[in-house]
C-alpha cells in the first residue's frame, strides 16, 4: 500500500506541476498581448470615387500593354501588382509612359496626363496592386537640412550612373542615366523609391527617408545652377573640360619636345 500511495503521490506532484505550468505560460501570454503594443500597419483609404476615375483612366491609356488585372501583357509591359503609387506618379509625371512605342528604356518626354489624372491612376494602381506610397511632404518640404551628407550619399550610391553633378550617363544596352536637371524633389524621392530602368530601388533600411531628402538637397543645390562660386559651370560635366585641355597641352607639349630633340640631332 506505501508503495501505491508513493506513486499516486509523485503523479499527483507531476500534474500539479504541469498545470502550474501551464497556468504560468497562459498567464505570461496573456500579459505580453496586454502591455506590448501591436505594430501598427498604414492603410491608404482611397477615395473610391477617385479610384473609379483611375480605373476608367486606365482602361483607356494603360490596359492594352498592362492587362485588365494589372496583370502584364507578355512582350507588351510588366505587371503593375506591387509597384504601388511612387512607381506610376515618377513613370507618369515624366512622360515616360504611357508610352509611345516600345523600346529599351522609354524616352522622357512632357506629360500626356494632367496632374490631377496622375493622381487617379495613382489611387486604382494603388488600391489594386499595392506596393510603394509617396511621402506627404511635397516641394521643398522634400529637401534634407544636410546637404553635405547628402552629397556623400550621392556619390556612394548615384554618381557611378547620374555622373557626380547629376547630369546622367550613359549605360548599357541602349539604355542611359538621365540629367537630373530640372526633376522635381517628388519625382527625385519617387524614383529612389521605385527604382525606374536599370536603377535600384532604396529601402528604408538602404537610406532612411532623411537620407533620401539631404540627396534630393544635395542635387538640387547642383542643378539649380545657384552653386558655382569659382565662375562658369561649364555644363556641370565635371573635369572633362579641363581634361581636354589638360590632353590639347600635353600633347603639343610632346610633340614640341620631340620636334627639337630631332632638330639638335
Amino acid at each position: 500500500m506505501s508503495k501505491k500511495r508513493r506513486a499516486r503521490t509523485k503523479a499527483r506532484r507531476r500534474l500539479a506541476g504541469l498545470l502550474a505550468l501551464a497556468i504560468a505560460l497562459i498567464g505570461i501570454g496573456s500579459l505580453y498581448s496586454l502591455l506590448v503594443p501591436q505594430p501598427q500597419t498604414a492603410q491608404a483609404q482611397e477615395d473610391p470615387a477617385v479610384v473609379r476615375q483611375g480605373e476608367q483612366i486606365y482602361n483607356n491609356t494603360c490596359i492594352t500593354c498592362h492587362g485588365q488585372n494589372l496583370e502584364g501583357v507578355k512582350g507588351r509591359g510588366p505587371s503593375l501588382i506591387g509597384i504601388g503609387e511612387a512607381a506610376v506618379y515618377f513613370q507618369t509625371s515624366t512622360g515616360r509612359m504611357p508610352a509611345v512605342q516600345q523600346g529599351a528604356q522609354a524616352a522622357e518626354k512632357p506629360p500626356v496626363l494632367t496632374p490631377k489624372e496622375i493622381d487617379a491612376i495613382s489611387a486604382y494602381i494603388q488600391a489594386n496592386g499595392g506596393g510603394p506610397v509617396l511621402p506627404k511632404e511635397r516641394g521643398a518640404a522634400l529637401r534634407g537640412d544636410n546637404p553635405a551628407r547628402g552629397g556623400e550619399l550621392f556619390r556612394l550610391n548615384c554618381a557611378s550612373c547620374h555622373n557626380f553633378t547629376g547630369r546622367g550617363g550613359a549605360l548599357s544596352s541602349g539604355k542611359s542615366a538621365p540629367s537630373l536637371d530640372g526633376s522635381t524633389e517628388l519625382q527625385m524621392y519617387a524614383a529612389m523609391l521605385s527604382g525606374p530602368d536599370n536603377m535600384p530601388r532604396f529601402s528604408e533600411r538602404q537610406l532612411s527617408p532623411q537620407e533620401k531628402k539631404d540627396i534630393i538637397s544635395y542635387v538640387k543645390s547642383v542643378t539649380d545652377g545657384n552653386n558655382n562660386p569659382g565662375g562658369d559651370a561649364l555644363g556641370g560635366l565635371g573635369p572633362q573640360s579641363e581634361g581636354l585641355i589638360g590632353f590639347i597641352v600635353g600633347i603639343a607639349a610632346l610633340l614640341g619636345i620631340t620636334l627639337w630633340i630631332g632638330a639638335k640631332q
